[in-house]
């Protein structure tokens, strides 16, 4: 069974801390939505059994908007 991916255990800070940030940056914000959006993407279509060739895309939108959260983050 597909599990949602756990963003604030891989960014090593408790939502509480991520929670603060979003509200002082709406960028951040925005990309948070982004990211939640991609990663319920990845669970359904790993629910439905799609083709491999697509998972690994949107598997690699969600890595993106990570990447772009982490660099948010170290601003």
């Amino acid at each position: 069974m597909p599990v949602k991916h756990d963003l604030y255990q891989d960014l090593d800070l408790t939502k509480e801390d991520i929670q603060k940030r979003r509200a002082d940056d709406k960028y951040l914000d925005s990309l948070l939505h982004q990211y939640d959006s991609a990663d319920k993407e990845v669970v359904d279509f790993e629910s439905s059994g799609g083709v491999d060739e697509e998972l690994e895309k949107l598997k690699k939108k969600r890595l993106l908007v990570k990447d772009k959260i982490v660099n948010q983050l170290g601003s």
